[in-house]
């Protein structure tokens, strides 16, 4: 133990002492580092666009160097992408069992309102990289994002009973990805400019994607009448 342990002033501070940073440097293990990181990056990039937050900016907030914000992520690129790995892992896809007692509607109202707790909880790692906006046509974050939709997609078929994902119609996963574009839309909609209330969100999704399955698709694949 050293004498600055034994002082029995150690614990205070002289008046002359300079108080202690809001991001002092505190020591974490990897995996607590790289959250903090993440969380601190997500919460910035959600308040201000891509182009407007440095490296800098996310190290300060971290309270860690640069160098360590790099040892970690690599390039703003890199960090962005892996805060949308990280976002998209942390909304799973999850599908109701296609239980006797339920009925597609039912099961898609749970399902959209689970989404929508999770969207809720995660909305500054959301709006932060909703639809890779941030780095505009950047070829990995639209990977990221077409796979991200794909599942999507596969699960709205399960919850809606309508197939099995390897034999749904092209006109179909067209119809559903649309209709995620214009779901990921909405929660920019609802989070970001508070125009709908979660009870609104919940409405239109549902009775939407009900409306586009039981009225539109058939629409969209009868035969034509007349030829062009």
């Amino acid at each position: 133990m050293n004498s600055a342990a034994r002082s029995p002033s150690a614990g205070a501070r002289s008046p002359s002492a300079p108080a202690r940073s809001p991001t002092a440097r505190i020591r974490l293990d990897y995996d607590e580092r790289r959250r903090q990181i993440l969380d601190c990056a997500a919460a910035l990039l959600a308040e201000r666009p891509y182009g407007e937050v440095a490296m800098e900016d996310v190290a300060r907030a971290a309270g860690v160097t640069r160098g360590l914000l790099h040892h970690y992520f690599g390039t703003k690129r890199d960090l962005y992408l892996e805060l949308t790995k990280d976002m998209l892992r942390a909304i799973p896809v999850q599908v109701p069992e296609c239980a006797a007692a339920t009925t597609p509607e039912e099961r898609l109202s749970d399902s959209v309102d689970r989404w929508l707790e999770t969207i809720w909880r995660n909305r500054e790692m959301w709006l932060a990289t909703v639809g890779g906006a941030g780095l505009g046509r950047d070829p990995e974050a639209e990977r990221i994002w077409d796979r991200a939709r794909d599942i999507s997609v596969d699960s709205m078929i399960g919850v809606l009973g309508l197939a099995s994902p390897g034999e749904a119609s092209p006109a179909l996963r067209g119809l559903l990805r649309s209709y995620g574009a214009f779901a990921e839309n909405a929660t920019r909609e609802w989070l970001a400019h508070k125009r709908f209330t979660r009870q609104q969100m919940h409405t239109m999704l549902t009775e939407t994607l009900l409306r586009l399955v039981e009225d539109v698709l058939p629409a969209m694949t009868r035969p034509a009448t007349t030829s062009r």
